[in-house]
């Protein structure tokens, strides 16, 4: 899991910024009852009724001109919510096949702010090197010379200054600072673009998404293993995503919904800025910066064409057995019933990777026998207790409930092994 980018949630007004946000349930099964369970953990069964959308490759629907309201009104928490953007949410919704035109005019003066103001205020500069206190003075002025320069075309994207932060296997990942301007602009467009977008997702996708977070994959995952007939676990790791997604790729899956050319033109203007690094300019031909507002968006929408369509279909059309999914932004497990087609399964992503050009971690990616009857099969094998695996930092492994002995999944952080079951956290 990728935690040192900008947070991409759609900004709060003035009046709600500095107030505390509510603290987040860390119970195992807090979220598991409600929409983890139904929107991620389907059956074979319930994924036959509702059918996938289109490939990338299928037709799109003709663009139609979308020209909404843009006033606002309160909602029940007392936010402002634009009706323009309920109305591109409401459109995206009724018409699944919608190419929106107009998008670029809902990025308003009060929006630039809001998006300022949901900026971190103490994230490093890029390299415009200014900070997002210099920013405030004479805030006002500098937004609307921002919106100005946006709507007539001049606004010019910066490159990211490349710094570096240590992994916890030792090696080190490169992250990409945007200026300021460029993470209030990103900030703006992902906000609109979230309407369409959260329409489009599929309910096994968490990653970067408002109102989601990873203890809700994670308990969606547990859930999936206990309820369901899963014997295999695919622990799937993407081998430098952020850094190989193909800009021409990334292009054609975002004009799949948005046909709007000034929104187009901006994503194309962040995707090929550029990376500073000890001030040398280098091009970027591949990939999307990790650390960037617009990053995580554009890394789920990739994805969202290249794995949750193709995936959704695959478990309608060629699974028989059980197959559940979550996936964080890029990291992804996918549990499964049968062995055989669970290898089957891998064979067939790893083609499908390549045509997007992506590929999996050879040392990184595995599939271990894990479940409910993993146990008793491998005792019976004489091949000893069950493997773990690792997903948004815990270690998930097979288990036995205290109060009756059924099996559960536990799990505990990854920086500390578990050395006995009743040290760990109880899912």
């Amino acid at each position: 899991m990728h935690e040192n980018r900008e947070t991409s949630g759609a900004p709060r007004p003035e009046r709600e910024r500095g107030r505390s946000a509510k603290v987040q349930s860390h119970k195992a099964d807090a979220h598991a009852p409600e929409e983890s369970d139904r929107a991620i953990l389907s059956m074979n069964q319930t994924n036959k009724e509702e059918r996938s959308s289109a490939e990338p490759g299928e037709k799109r629907a003709r663009a139609k001109e979308n020209i909404v309201l843009s006033n606002t009104h309160p909602t029940q928490s007392g936010e402002q919510v634009s009706q323009g953007w309920s109305g591109v949410r409401e459109a995206a919704k009724k018409r699944r096949q919608e190419r929106f035109t107009a998008l670029l005019h809902h990025v308003s003066v009060d929006l630039l702010r809001d998006s300022y103001y949901a900026l971190k205020r103490q994230a490093a500069p890029g390299v415009d090197g200014v900070t997002w206190q210099e920013y405030e003075t004479g805030l006002e002025h500098r937004l609307a010379d921002l919106h100005n320069r946006m709507h007539r075309g001049a606004y010019r994207a910066q490159p990211s200054r490349r710094v570096y932060i240590p992994k916890a296997d030792g090696r080190q990942r490169p992250l990409g600072i945007a200026a300021l301007e460029d993470k209030i602009v990103q900030q703006a467009v992902v906000t609109i673009l979230n309407q369409i977008y959260e329409v489009d997702f599929k309910g096994f996708s968490y990653g970067f998404r408002p109102g989601r977070n990873p203890h809700q994959a994670l308990d969606a995952l547990t859930v999936g293993i206990q309820r369901k007939r899963v014997n295999w676990v695919l622990d799937a790791d993407i081998r430098g995503f952020f850094d190989n997604m193909s800009h021409e790729w990334t292009m054609k899956f975002v004009e799949h919904r948005v046909a709007d050319r000034r929104i187009l033109r901006l994503i194309q203007k962040w995707l090929k800025a550029g990376i500073s690094e000890d001030g040398q300019w280098s091009e970027s031909k591949v990939g999307t910066p990790q650390g960037a507002v617009v990053s995580p968006l554009l890394a789920n929408v990739y994805l969202h064409y290249v794995f949750d369509l193709w995936i959704e279909a695959w478990r309608q059309k060629v699974a028989t057995g059980d197959v559940i999914v979550v996936r964080y932004a890029d990291d992804l497990v996918v549990g499964f019933e049968n062995r055989m087609e669970a290898e089957r399964f891998l064979e067939a992503f790893r083609e499908r990777l390549a045509k997007f050009g992506l590929e999996l971690h050879a040392e990184k990616t595995r599939l271990i026998e894990f479940g409910r009857f993993a146990a008793q099969d491998r005792e019976k094998r004489g091949e000893g207790k069950p493997e773990t695996f690792t997903f948004l930092g815990f270690t998930h492994y097979c288990g036995k409930r205290r109060s009756n002995g059924t099996f559960t999944v536990w799990r505990k952080t990854a920086s500390r092994l578990p050395t006995s079951v009743h040290g760990c956290k109880r899912l």
